[in-house]
């Protein structure tokens, strides 16, 4: 070190206080660099499958030629600041700034096209003339975000002079200072390493690159922008799906690096916008109110808050900060005369009501609003108020809030599109997108094919499975059924009872006679139940809690003991609030098994389908893959295997203090692969990485949930330890797989060592992915792909172990395959037996009759979490406090803890 940088060293040492003495009772830590500490990273293909069917297949990649790969792309960073020196924080700014950046100082800029991301940073093809460039900008067009104090609210004719003359203008000007700093160069090349599976920082930025010229090649045509969506302002690809909220259709466009080479994918995507127009139609809407008279004001300041607004009769646009505590008769402001000066030669003011304002002074006749709250678009100390029927929403404004059942349901059924009817749509956006057009492309070389890119797909055959009596069949085109045949392990049902929410809405006499004869036809022998309890009339207004509390006080002052099983009937179809409580008191309090179902429409199809709910819960098997049974399973008869599903569930996007559930489902009872348990945690919002794994609380305790998981194993197949785990993981971007192969598998690592330090199984982990754009089509015919359709060529990972999977029947809309990524595959399965694995997985999932799309431990696992989430929901904040075993990291929120179920159900298929 040189002497000038040990002077600086020393010249801080010396203006610190002395460190603390050391304690004589501290033991120093030994330093241990950790290089045993290996970096696991996602395995390359080791080969692909041949069994099935072969099929042509049609993909929604387009393939793509880049034609120079010798030159860079040019990382600029951006910074933007007003002429005072504040950062520009508004989105949207940003491109608009640029773009003036770009017209003004073209040839300061060599002429070269920018691709802007919107935010703070820029790209070039080929460099900008220096490394530092700072410009000087001035937009005219900027919508003031608030208008003076009290002038007249849309600036056309307000009392002051001087206030007049600058608002006569409809918009300010406002001066912006740009700098563009050089950050890094990119090869384009780094594009045909990724190609060949080559993939580095380099290649993923050069994608990136592409990708960023969509998003700006969109913006300029005034799209709205979802992350790689894009949706125009259309009023043809609205629709209403309830409550002030419209689906908007739009497409989803990116660059993807496959075995086939360069291709862009491109997908139908919607996303949800407020309705636009008038702000009070919006509110009856949301408010499902008859008139505006009737409209919640608090709930309408919370919806309408950060939404943007045009007022007529100026055109101008205003984001709504609040409503005015008084109506628009009753809601004063200080008016400024023009004519009238007191004795200091100040205008004089006037007290004057918005209402009268707007009719007198500037001759505005409002036919609803003087009865209603203004709007305000002012700052807090500085309101401006405009009646409400002058305000309409402006188009394209994200709603972001959960959508109801209702919304939801509406959603779906308006946005599916048979798979011809999709596939006439994405040529239509890839002609109508015009990306040959785009300068920058252009610059790049890059051409896009038309035509769908052809695959080869294989359609494996449907496992055989077995039900009772020893038959075996083959379902047909993903589906069977239980007619003429009984359940391949039954149970029995001798101790339970009816309990009724919902009368006087039904007989539960009639439901109880009827599932005892569906149970009947199936194998399951059920006693007739020992009581039926309705629900007193004096308790139906109480709270959910309280009532499930007064039925338990009916249940046990009439029941010898606990019965083995109760029959909930709930009075709504979806989302009782009594649904919540009811488990939770059954399953963590008295750990009774129970089966809800609202009463509508009730048959023995019904029946049926919920006697296979209610069989699964009480231990017995719907039905088997014939190879459990005999047991031949490639790989997993052998060889004692756990099979594991995770996932973890956020709170809606709106709610950022929810706690995310993480759920971890394990197989049981090996060498079957049908029978599963789950463990459920709560961890901090929106945490994605499972951290409950491994949970040592002392040098003999672990709390985890691997604990739990390979315990039950061991217990329930024969003392057995699994010398083998297969880790199915949902729910997890590519950018977040070094942490599943890292973090999370090195947890399930460590509890295994911290149960026999000597104990090394073998694993396996793939991650599936429902959340990708990629569909895919059958040549010459209008129906989805047939169920089993595999495909692990062309539009796969360049390197990478990946296949998708279509194991279910698509019945309506065009089916999405199941994108599965292999991690690491320790056991050495052939591609053939991997992907015969999980197709097989697809049909043993006991509440359906049919192939699900995602493998079932990873069902259940999406199962078991919302099912206790529904645990927290009703809980009041005192009950859900640190106190109650809340775990609390140092500056982190408390996360209140699931309450444990009871052990006589924890290792049931309760969430079945």
């Amino acid at each position: 070190m040189d002497s000038f940088e040990q002077e600086g060293n020393g010249a801080a040492l010396e203006s610190l206080p002395p460190p603390p003495p050391v304690p004589p009772d501290v033991v120093p830590i030994k330093a241990e660099l950790d290089a045993k500490k290996i970096v696991r990273h996602p395995m390359a293909r080791r080969g692909v499958g041949t069994k099935g069917q072969k099929v042509t297949i049609l993909t929604n990649h387009f393939k793509v030629s880049v034609g120079s790969t010798d030159g860079h792309f040019y990382h600029y960073s951006v910074s933007l600041s007003y002429e005072d020196g504040r950062p520009v924080d508004g989105k949207g700014v940003g491109r608009k700034v640029i773009d003036r950046v770009h017209e003004t100082y073209k040839n300061d800029l060599d002429g070269k096209n920018f691709a802007y991301d919107g935010e703070k940073s820029l790209f070039t093809i080929g460099p900008l003339p220096n490394n530092k460039l700072e410009f000087t900008v001035v937009l005219e067009d900027v919508a003031p975000t608030r208008n003076n104090g009290n002038a007249s609210p849309d600036g056309q004719d307000s009392p002051n002079g001087r206030e007049r003359k600058r608002l006569r203008r409809p918009y300010h000007s406002k001066t912006f200072k740009v700098e563009i700093s050089y950050a890094a160069k990119i090869p384009m090349q780094a594009i045909q390493n990724a190609l060949r599976g080559q993939e580095s920082e380099n290649s993923q930025e050069a994608l990136r690159v592409l990708d960023i010229i969509l998003r700006q090649h969109a913006a300029k045509q005034g799209c709205l922008l979802v992350r790689q969506s894009f949706f125009q302002d259309n009023q043809n690809n609205f629709t209403d799906i309830g409550g002030g909220v419209l689906g908007c259709r739009g497409f989803h466009s990116s660059f993807r690096a496959t075995q086939g080479g360069l291709s862009l994918n491109i997908d139908v995507s919607t996303t949800m916008i407020i309705q636009p127009g008038p702000v009070v139609d919006f509110l009856l809407a949301n408010q499902n109110a008859r008139d505006p008279y009737s409209l919640d004001w608090n709930k309408a300041k919370r919806v309408l808050k950060n939404l943007r607004i045009k007022v007529s009769p100026s055109n101008q646009e205003y984001k709504i900060t609040g409503l005015s505590e008084q109506l628009c008769k009753d809601q004063l402001f200080s008016m400024k005369q023009k004519n009238t000066k007191n004795e200091n030669g100040e205008a004089e003011t006037l007290e004057i009501t918005i209402y009268d304002y707007f009719a007198n002074h500037r001759n505005i006749q409002l036919r609803y609003s003087a009865d209603l709250p203004c709007i305000n678009v002012g700052k807090p100390k500085r309101p401006t108020y405009i009646p409400i029927e002058l305000c309409s929403l402006v188009s394209l404004q994200r709603y972001t809030k959960a959508l109801s059942t209702f919304q939801r349901a509406s959603l779906v059924e308006k946005s599916r599109q048979k798979p011809q009817e999709r596939m006439n749509v994405l040529s239509n956006v890839l002609r109508t997108s015009n990306y040959g057009a785009e300068p920058m492309l252009k610059s790049c070389g890059v051409n896009i094919n038309s035509n769908f890119t052809q695959v080869d797909g294989r359609i494996l055959p449907a496992p055989r499975l077995r039900v009772g009596n020893g038959e075996d069949f083959f379902p047909r085109n993903g589906r069977w059924n239980f007619n003429n045949k009984k359940l391949v392990e039954p149970s029995r049902i001798e101790r339970w009872a009816v309990v009724n929410f919902s009368a006087p809405r039904c007989d539960p006499n009639n439901i109880a006679r009827d599932l005892i004869r569906c149970g009947e036809m199936k194998g399951i022998r059920i006693d007739p139940p020992f009581d039926i309890f309705n629900e007193m009339n004096q308790n139906r207004r109480l709270s959910p809690v309280v009532r499930v509390e007064k039925m338990f006080e009916q249940i046990q002052s009439k029941l010898p003991g606990a019965p083995q099983f109760l029959l909930c009937l709930l009075p709504d179809r979806k989302n009782s609030d009594l649904y919540g409580p009811w488990k939770r008191k059954n399953l963590s309090e008295y750990g009774i098994v129970t089966q809800c179902m609202a009463p509508a429409r009730v048959n023995d199809q019904y029946l049926t389908n919920l006697l296979l709910k209610i069989n699964a819960k009480l231990g017995g098997l719907n039905s088997m893959l014939t190879i459990e049974q005999t047991p031949s399973i490639p790989m997993i008869s052998k060889v004692p295997t756990i099979i594991l599903g995770m996932d973890v569930s956020h709170g809606s996007p709106g709610q950022s203090d929810v706690p995310s559930i993480a759920a971890v489902v394990s197989s049981r009872q090996w060498p079957l692969i049908s029978r599963y348990r789950a463990s459920v945690r709560t961890q901090s919002p929106k945490l994605e990485m499972i951290d409950s794994l491994f949970k040592p609380v002392s040098d003999k305790v672990d709390e985890g949930i691997m604990r739990e998981a390979l315990l039950d194993f061991y217990t329930s197949s024969g003392k057995r330890k699994p010398d083998q785990i297969i880790i199915f993981r949902d729910g997890v971007s590519e950018s977040q797989f070094n942490q599943v192969l890292n973090k999370e598998l090195d947890q399930v690592i460590e509890a295994c060592k911290f149960l026999d330090e000597n104990w090394n199984p073998k694993f396996v982990v793939i991650v599936a992915q429902k959340n990708h754009h990629t569909k895919f089509f059958q040549q010459g015919s209008p129906d989805n792909v047939l169920p089993g359709t595999v495909i692990d060529n062309k539009v796969c990972h360049p390197k990478n172990n990946d296949f998708y999977l279509c194991a279910h029947a698509g019945m309506i809309g065009t089916t999405r395959p199941t994108h599965y990524h292999v991690l690491l595959d320790q056991v050495g399965f052939s591609a053939d037996d991997l992907q015969e694995l999980v197709h097989s997985l697809s049909y043993v999932y006991q509440r359906s009759t049919t192939a699900i799309s995602v493998v079932a431990p990873i069902c259940y696992a999406h199962l078991a979490a919302s099912q206790l989430g529904q645990f927290m929901k009703f809980e009041d904040a005192s009950e859900t406090s640190s106190s109650h075993g809340g775990v609390t990291a140092p500056g982190a929120i408390s996360v209140p803890q699931l309450p444990r179920l009871k052990d006589n159900v924890s290792s049931s298929m309760f969430f079945c």
